[in-house]
């Protein structure tokens, strides 16, 4: 292999590394909501919920300070930033013994983990574009997937042998080991010319030039209802597994299985993305999305819980549809907006976040003794994205910008 190729290797495996912390910090809880929930005095299963969708919450926040100012002083000492919030929150989490103060670490939290988050994506659209850049991303993103396999595996034998605060203290030392990586082996891809004088209207000027792209927002508005959709299924799978088909022991493999659906759409998509382009990939995976959550509603509207069997395909299938979907989406809605990436990486992050919290809460509640509401709140998501879709390829190409 030669060394270009070695290098690219590498890139592709640190950027999913960076983003890979953040799967770690939400998934490899899911086994432990309960206990958690025990400690810190939660008395309704929403609640358990919140320590998932509000580390999703500081996820879309930091990006508004971390994206612009990148643009300005570089990426690399924004990452750097960013993991030592992770650390410090992290520590509050581990000593949390309220809700409150739960909630305020897991915010922070994802605060910490929207540097890497936002800046590896930023990196990645400061070296490729365009379907390339979409098939780097699908490659990272299938070892990035890996993360959610085995997850919460891992924080079931973390949980088993020792305490729930153990496994804060694993994705502590895995963003150690990480940012230590990242410092000695990746350059700064952000060139001297192309950096942004910061100011204080700088976040102001982002927004004003990131509006006039039509297929930026469309795209970005496509992504929250998927993320949103998504959303509920994290902060509701402990739920729907363990007490709805009392299925504790088996959750975190069922959880892995699921997630090697979405890996196999990922890896696919890097190789299917450069014959047949991104937007007819995310027209069929949208058209899917929305075709399985029909389906499932018409069979067992008004009736219990399918086997587990029944829903686990029906899961799979939407994965699988979703797998082609966030990468993708993330690509379109960057490619008009190379000359401004960091502040668009943290607006379009954020737009996205935004909508997908309140979807996810929302859904949330209802889903108490079926999974048909998660169902409904992914019909209702994937037609609302197929009608944006459908409005941006009525534009045409050179009004869109």
């Amino acid at each position: 292999m030669s060394k270009k190729k070695l290098a690219q290797l590498e890139f592709i495996t640190l950027m999913a590394s960076l983003m890979s912390i953040v799967a770690l910090a939400i998934d490899a809880i899911l086994p432990a909501l309960d206990s958690i929930g025990k400690t810190i005095g939660t008395t309704q299963l929403s609640d358990n919920q919140l320590l998932i969708t509000m580390f999703f919450l500081g996820l879309g926040i930091g990006p508004l300070v971390f994206g612009p100012v990148s643009d300005s002083l570089g990426r690399k000492p924004i990452v750097y930033i960013g993991f030592l919030i992770f650390s410090i929150a992290s520590f509050i989490c581990i000593y949390s013994t309220s809700i409150e103060m739960m909630v305020f670490g897991r915010i922070l939290q994802g605060i910490g983990l929207s540097a890497p988050r936002t800046i590896s994506i930023a990196m990645i659209r400061d070296l490729f574009s365009g379907d390339y850049m979409a098939r780097i991303m699908s490659f990272i993103t299938v070892v990035f997937i890996l993360v959610p396999i085995i997850a919460p595996a891992m924080g079931k034998f973390f949980l088993d042998r020792y305490n729930w605060q153990a496994i804060f203290y694993v994705q502590l030392i895995f963003s150690i080991l990480v940012s230590v990586w990242f410092w000695k082996r990746q350059k700064e891809t952000l060139k001297l010319s192309k950096r942004i004088k910061f100011t204080p209207t700088i976040f102001i000027d982002g927004i004003k030039e990131l509006v006039r792209y039509k297929t930026t927002i469309g795209f970005t508005l496509i992504s929250g209802f998927i993320t949103g959709s998504f959303m509920v299924y994290l902060s509701t799978s402990q739920q729907i597994f363990e007490q709805q088909y009392l299925l504790k022991e088996e959750f975190p493999y069922i959880f892995g299985v699921l997630a090697i659906s979405i890996g196999s759409a990922i890896f696919l998509n890097g190789i299917l993305v450069i014959k047949y382009g991104m937007e007819k990939l995310v027209t069929v995976s949208l058209f899917t999305f929305f075709g399985v959550s029909l389906l499932y509603i018409l069979l067992f509207y008004n009736s219990p819980n399918p086997s587990l069997v029944v829903l686990l395909s029906f899961f799979g299938v939407q994965f699988f549809a979703i797998g082609f979907l966030f990468g993708n989406l993330r690509a379109l809605a960057m490619q008009p907006i190379g000359h401004i990436a960091g502040i668009g990486a943290a607006i379009t992050g954020f737009i996205s976040t935004l909508m997908a919290v309140p979807i996810s809460i929302y859904t949330g509640k209802f889903i108490k003794d079926t999974t048909l509401p998660l169902f409904i709140g992914f019909l209702l998501c994937s037609i609302l994205s197929i009608a944006i879709l459908l409005y941006l390829k009525k534009i045409p190409k050179n009004k869109i910008t």
